[in-house]
């Protein structure tokens, strides 16, 4: 699925992996950690790849694509995604 705008995807310095409460980001450049109470609606592997900024994963009711976007958002803000 493409969206318009410029794509983003996760940092080259940054790593991420599930854990039970979610996904755990880890930014070798500080070393920083981010814990996202994600549950199992977000693959850790979701941004190893370009995405468009709006696209998101299937399955989301409207509660969680605007919770999605707004932690997209922080995610790019705080340096674990960078667009392309």
């Amino acid at each position: 699925m493409a969206a318009a705008g410029a794509g983003i995807r996760l940092h080259p310095a940054c790593r991420v992996r599930q854990e039970g409460f979610g996904l755990l980001f880890y930014d070798s450049r500080g070393p920083r950690l981010l814990f996202a109470e994600t549950g199992d609606l977000l693959p850790a592997d979701f941004y190893g790849t370009v995405r468009g900024r709006d696209e998101l994963p299937d399955g989301l009711t409207d509660g969680q694509k605007k919770a999605f976007r707004k932690f997209v958002t922080q995610l790019l803000e705080k340096g674990f995604l960078r667009e392309q």
